[in-house]
């Protein structure tokens, strides 16, 4: 039987972060939603992870019900039928709406509290002490990328790859460890100064492949030998040695 990596990422808060992220993505009015279209563009989330074997969490499969619960509705056509014993119809929108509001509050402040705290640790105190020649290097940041901007570029790595499911239901495949996959990337990326396309790194069809690299990239982020970056939604990441850009 084929077994899955089924693996589980602390990096996902939830499935209205992925929503929030959805709507700045698109530049969607978070009070007019379009849920078609977030639907569909949600379902393409779900299922690039379902692909890369992650372990979705449940909340996003119920969340995922939701939007279709919802889409459905507005589908059903207007009844037109005037009475004054009607009671006010909400509109299906409203209560997602104003989850999403609500936690959009929380993750401001969230991100608030996060920069004093971030401001509060370059406060150092001590003894006078004679002032050193300062070095001109600047330290190298990340990027600001995503789990979800990851996730996608994932999802244009299997539409280019054209990966299709085996026709048999026993497959032989060799384990690559996540080690041995971190070393080759960061090979691969040995010399190089102004990045490599996220494409790139994906060099094989195989999902456990693209499963074991893609893996390889969050750890070797996690870990500040790489970062991601990218220009402006939708554009190609670009992944960028972080010791070669200290050093270069």
């Amino acid at each position: 039987m084929y077994e899955t990596y089924q693996v589980k990422l602390d990096a996902f808060e939830g499935p209205l972060d992925l929503l929030l992220h959805l709507i700045n993505q698109y530049e969607i009015d978070i009070y007019d939603i379009p849920v078609s279209q977030i639907t569909e563009q949600y379902m393409v989330y779900i299922h690039t992870m379902q692909q890369l074997e992650l372990n979705v969490a449940s909340e996003y499969l119920v969340m995922a019900a939701t939007l279709l619960a919802i889409k459905s509705q507005l589908l059903l056509p207007n009844q037109e039928i005037e009475s004054e014993n009607d009671a006010y119809e909400e509109d299906p929108r409203e209560d997602l709406m104003r989850r999403l509001i609500e936690y959009r509050k929380y993750k401001e402040v969230a991100h608030q509290l996060k920069e004093k705290e971030l401001d509060a640790n370059m406060i150092y105190t001590r003894p006078p002490k004679t002032f050193e020649k300062l070095s001109n290097q600047q330290p190298v940041e990340r990027g600001n990328i995503s789990i979800y901007d990851m996730i996608a570029a994932m999802n244009k790595v299997f539409d280019r790859k054209k990966w299709n499911k085996p026709l048999e239901t026993r497959v032989q495949r060799a384990e690559i460890p996540i080690k041995q996959r971190m070393d080759e990337v960061l090979e691969q990326m040995k010399g190089i100064k102004h990045g490599i396309p996220f494409d790139q790194l994906f060099p094989y069809h195989s999902r456990s492949h693209i499963v074991v690299t893609f893996i390889a990239i969050l750890e070797l982020m996690k870990t500040k030998k790489i970062y991601c970056t990218q220009e402006k939604h939708f554009d190609e990441l670009l992944v960028f040695n972080m010791e070669g850009e200290q050093w270069n």
